[in-house]
């Protein structure tokens, strides 16, 4: 029951970040802020930017706060404010308004580093993989439901004039329906927020004080370490930090290019795709989260570890990526059976790898640090993922113009830089070392 509360929750925060994808360009020419029909894309890159800059400034103290009076009221409060700021996004009439909410929703909704801390506390050791990888699995199926929702429920009075009538509270406001169906969700699960356990200072069976007794020497070893005054001083939780900063910029940035390469023209290296055929390709890779996390990563886990696990997948990351230049050649159930298995793969892989990271940053700090050390991973993984749609965007851009090129001509240059190369190398020594607990494990 606690960890369906942790998925839960975890969806409700995740769907708006990007709920407003599929309306934005639309959205801000209504809101008629851009002089000319080009300026669009410039207006809307900054909406859609203000989320991730306003969670990036806010990260660290969401953190400390969890640490200080508990996960609950940071879990139940960033709910109220997903209910609250994504109701008058939808309701907004002005760029300046939309700009704003957006900005304070990231702010406020403080949940990615207490969800994280507080789905291995809510259960024993043997099942941290389980709950971690839940938090993932949530978050990347709101990742996706949220512009299905977005898709299928904006502008409804033109999509659906036989239900919805132009002199209707939607029909002044086209984009409010998605983001009320988000705000509804989250209504709902803030309400079963008040059956939520808090797992700061908890005592509930002598099962889990033995098992706090047993564990005291380990923590008393980082007691005794000048790691447990500072986080920055902490080497095996800096080093994990810094391959989940790697790997959310590559997440980030193939999720861009991929959608950009499968609709671009086959003469530039793509596949010519409709958006409702991407569409579909990332509707299924979202929905075999699911079964994967469900089925088999536990097995995953307990045969490899975090650590084996992760340099395994990032390992096979590589290889899928190097096949997308080439599905260019297929075409019909071919190219249907390559893609929509290379977008399954890719996106079990990826879950694999993240909660890997997250069980090694959790491992490395005390529980009392655990909210601020997923804080101000948070902040740092924001600002990367900032920066990646930029980057993803110039890259395919310039590869574009390669298509011509002797050796590796522009789409097979994009994918080969996509590949997280440089992340697998910081999974190994030097550049990571593992905590006490595991480094023993292993």
């Amino acid at each position: 029951m606690e960890l369906f509360f942790v998925a839960v929750t975890t969806l409700a925060s995740s769907l708006p970040i990007t709920c407003l994808f599929p309306f934005l360009y639309f959205m801000v020419r209504d809101l008629q802020v851009a002089q000319t029909e080009e300026d669009i894309g410039y207006y809307a890159g900054f909406l859609g930017a203000s989320y991730m800059v306003g969670r990036s400034f806010a990260a660290i103290f969401w953190g400390v706060v969890a640490d200080r009076i508990g996960r609950k009221p940071v879990i139940v409060f960033s709910i109220l404010s997903v209910v609250i700021f994504n109701t008058l996004f939808g309701l907004s009439t002005k760029y300046w308004m939309a700009l704003t909410t957006r900005f304070v929703l990231g702010a406020l909704n403080g949940l990615l580093a207490p969800i994280k801390a507080y789905s291995i506390e809510v259960c024993q050791t043997e099942h941290h993989a389980l709950g971690l990888s839940i938090v993932n699995t949530a978050w990347g199926l709101g990742l996706v439901i949220g512009p299905a929702l977005g898709g299928y429920l904006a502008q409804p009075v033109e999509k659906y004039p036989h239900v919805f009538s132009k002199e209707s509270v939607l029909g002044r406001f086209p984009y409010l329906l998605p983001c009320l169906s988000v705000s509804f969700f989250a209504a709902i699960v803030l309400i079963s927020c008040i059956w939520l356990p808090e797992t700061i200072h908890r005592h509930k069976s002598p099962e889990k004080d033995i098992k706090r007794i047993k564990e005291l020497p380990l923590q008393q070893a980082y007691g005794d370490s000048p790691r447990k005054k500072s986080l920055f001083q902490n080497w095996p939780w800096m080093s994990t930090m810094i391959s989940y900063c790697f790997f959310g910029l590559h997440d980030t940035a193939y999720s861009e290019i991929l959608s950009l390469w499968a609709v671009s023209d086959r003469k530039y290296g793509g596949l010519s795709f409709s958006s409702e055929d991407i569409g579909d390709v990332l509707a299924v890779a979202g929905a075999s989260l699911l079964a994967y996390q469900l089925i088999i990563y536990h097995w995953v886990h307990k045969f490899l570890g975090p650590i084996i696990s992760l340099r395994i997948a990032s390992a096979l990351s590589i290889l899928i990526l190097s096949t997308y230049p080439f599905m260019t050649y297929l075409s019909g159930a071919e190219l249907s059976f390559a893609l929509y298995s290379a977008a399954m793969m890719k996106t079990a892989l990826a879950i694999t790898i993240s909660t890997g990271i997250c069980l090694l940053q959790n491992n490395a700090v005390l529980q009392e640090q655990r909210g601020t050390a997923n804080g101000v991973s948070t902040t740092a993984m924001s600002f990367f993922k900032a920066i990646a749609p930029v980057g993803a965007g110039v890259l395919f851009s310039w590869a574009q113009k390669r298509q011509d090129a002797i050796f590796f001509p522009g789409d097979q240059v994009v994918f080969l830089m996509l590949v997280e190369l440089i992340g697998l190398i910081f999974t190994f020594e030097p550049f990571m070392v593992l905590p006490a607990a595991l480094d023993e494990c292993s």
